[in-house]
């Protein structure tokens, strides 16, 4: 028997709300990252429009077994750092890459779960590059989701993407099953071999939100905070995050709002 939960049509109203506040919330603070302003002031912004919203951080206080409690409202993850960076008052300058990653929590109790990255100014080359793969990467992950399919088909076609563009997939961190719960099963690898993993049903909601790196896959832990990810050989990182619904024929994106980035030319709709 599967321990992972299928939601019904008021279960499912529930999620997109809370998917389309969460993306609100990265509308929100988009206008205001330019050089000079530090990933606390991007925290101060995301708690702002939570408090206007009604809504409430799922990671500030968030601790799983074995971590301290995480003192931030949202992540936010520059250059080199994979994920889980902490705010700090420590300017974004011309050149860097942060992804911003925000979880919210309804009144009624429901997640929603997203992250984009965002330029700094101008970038290099490689840096553009890394983070329009990885949201294509993303994307085609996407894409795959429809009822029969198996998660190994979404790791599998990020996978194959990524490597064959050269960038390498983080292992250590996944997708996940959200509801009612901040992670649910099941793991989302992105990463895998089609026809594999579990078999996606109507009424299913999950994370898809690869982390591709421009170097070598390997990962560590920064310094002692128990919380920030950094990739071992310093190269950048870059990570997108959407909530996806599986329907009856395929997939809805949940985290979509006004101020979402333009879709993948390849992809045609983001709901199917």
């Amino acid at each position: 028997m599967s321990s992972i939960s299928t939601k019904n049509a008021e279960e499912i109203a529930g999620m997109r709300e809370a998917c389309r506040l969460a993306s609100e919330v990265l509308d929100y603070i988009t206008p205001h990252i330019k050089p000079g302003i530090t990933t606390l002031d991007i925290d101060r912004l995301g708690k702002e429009c939570m408090d206007k919203q009604g809504t409430v951080s799922a990671t500030i206080g968030y601790q799983p077994p074995g971590y301290p409690p995480y003192p931030g409202h949202l992540c936010t993850s520059a250059n080199h750092v994979v994920c889980h960076g902490i705010p700090n008052d420590k300017a974004l300058k011309k050149g860097d890459i942060v992804n911003v990653d925000v979880t919210v929590i309804t009144k009624d109790g429901w997640f929603g779960d997203n992250s984009r990255m965002y330029l700094i100014g101008e970038c290099s080359i490689a840096a553009k590059r890394l983070c329009a793969l990885t949201f294509d990467a993303m994307w085609l992950g996407i894409q795959q989701v429809k009822p029969g399919a198996r998660l190994g088909d979404v790791g599998h076609a990020i996978q194959t993407f990524a490597e064959s563009n050269h960038l390498s997939v983080v292992r250590e961190f996944c997708g996940h099953g959200i509801g009612k719960k901040f992670h649910e099963e099941p793991q989302v690898l992105h990463y895998g071999r089609p026809g594999t993993g579990e078999l996606l049903v109507p009424g299913m909601t999950f994370t898809i939100e690869p982390m591709l790196n421009l170097g070598k896959r390997e990962i560590k832990e920064l310094g002692k905070d128990g919380w920030t990810i950094i990739t071992k050989d310093h190269s950048l990182s870059a990570q997108w995050e959407h909530t996806v619904l599986v329907t009856e024929t395929g997939y809805d994106v949940l985290t979509l709002s006004e101020g979402s980035p333009a879709l993948p030319p390849f992809v045609t709709s983001t709901r199917t």
